[in-house]
């Protein structure tokens, strides 16, 4: 057996020389040494380079280090197309984070600590926008779910006493709060008729206040508060989530008690309820001493409806209400408004067994009134 063993600097000489047979015609009885390659037959073709892509293999090192590429087998490459240059003199594009991706993680929070939400997106939001949000919305902690005390704590700011001066008398009902600068919603029949208006918060302050729009057909009316700022506006939630049996609370004026809260339950949805839309029947019914007139289930409330009637779907609540209880608020579980108190029952003879309420109040959906608050800032349905 022979061993060829290199040693250093062994072929120096053959590597400092050039090799005498190349570019000579090669004879097949012409002598080669055996330790040079013999030269190719043909002249190597040069492949295209393909500058767009980027073979990744751990061959394409192998053979710029001057490899064999004897591995074994083939390799399938894959070509990686390159990201193209931008154009000369562009500034490269920078990922925009505005107020839409601050807002989401606001809210992502938020929900994930329980309260605190709606204050978080009204401010981003802009403090004149209404907060409106689903039944899973929690106003107050999660862990005060259900409790009156904390709901009552949150919500009261945002629910106000509304007195308005009739051509004949005065009118006083409730109303709610829905933006920071003012905006109030409360029945129509609250304020119709009124040549005047003043609105008192539940910190005591009092303001004047105009009518922007009423909605007679549902009952509603949008009142703004002249020079007002950083009231504290209430979450509108998602009246379609309700079911019979949730949890409520309600709150209002009753008799002009100023921020009177009740609760109870949700008692019946979609009811058919009958009222009054005729200024001076109602309001001779409220000078009486009983509520609205309204009907319900073949039965007058309250007095006589007269002939010029509206009917709407509501909400049936236990939650007593008394006159005065008219455009205030009916709050879930989590603080957040499902409707608007605007029809109850309370016998106005002291002396009868069924004087005071008697757990028979109604409430419009909250999101009847968020479907005709565009047309309300518009004016009304009344002035259409």
């Amino acid at each position: 057996m022979t061993e060829s063993i290199r040693r250093s600097g062994d072929y120096d000489a053959y590597e400092n020389h050039e090799n005498p047979y190349q570019g000579a015609p090669q004879h097949a009885s012409t002598p080669v040494n055996p330790e040079w390659p013999p030269p190719p037959a043909y002249e190597p073709v040069a492949q295209p380079v393909e500058p767009t892509a980027v073979w990744q293999t751990s061959a394409q090192t192998q053979a710029s280090a001057g490899g064999d590429g004897s591995g074994g087998g083939t390799a399938l490459l894959t070509p990686v197309a390159a990201e193209p240059a931008p154009p000369h003199g562009a500034a490269p594009k920078k990922r925009t984070r505005g107020p839409i991706a601050l807002l989401a993680a606001v809210a992502i929070i938020a929900a994930a600590i329980g309260g605190g939400t709606a204050y978080g997106i009204q401010e981003l939001t802009g403090k004149d926008q209404v907060v409106s949000s689903s039944t899973t919305t929690s106003v107050v902690p999660s862990s005060k779910t259900g409790d009156v005390a904390s709901i009552a704590a949150a919500v009261s700011p945002s629910v106000v006493e509304i007195s308005a001066t009739l051509s004949g008398g005065s009118s006083t009902g409730s109303g709610v709060i829905i933006t920071s600068d003012g905006e109030i919603i409360t029945n129509n029949h609250v304020v119709s008729g009124a040549s005047s208006i003043k609105v008192t918060t539940s910190d005591g302050k009092t303001y004047t206040a105009q009518v922007v729009g009423t909605d007679s057909s549902k009952d509603l009316a949008l009142i703004k508060l002249e020079n007002a700022s950083g009231l504290k506006a209430a979450t509108l939630g998602n009246s379609d989530g309700v079911k019979v049996g949730d949890t409520v609370v309600a709150i209002g004026s009753p008799e002009g008690l100023t921020g009177t809260v009740t609760s109870g339950i949700v008692s019946a949805l979609n009811r058919d309820v009958t009222v009054s839309t005729d200024e001076s029947q109602g309001q001779q019914q409220q000078q009486q001493g009983g509520g609205w007139p309204f009907e319900f289930g073949g039965q007058q409330f309250n007095g006589d409806t007269g002939s010029s009637t509206t009917t709407y779907k509501a909400l049936q609540t236990d939650a007593s209400l008394n006159p005065g209880n008219s455009g205030g608020a009916l709050i879930d579980a989590n603080g957040n408004i499902i409707g608007i108190n605007s029809a109850m029952y309370s016998a106005a003879d002291a002396t009868s067994s069924d004087a005071g309420s008697i757990g028979l109040g109604f409430a419009i959906p909250i999101n009847t009134v968020k479907s005709d608050l565009a047309t309300l800032r518009a004016g009304g349905a009344d002035n259409n």
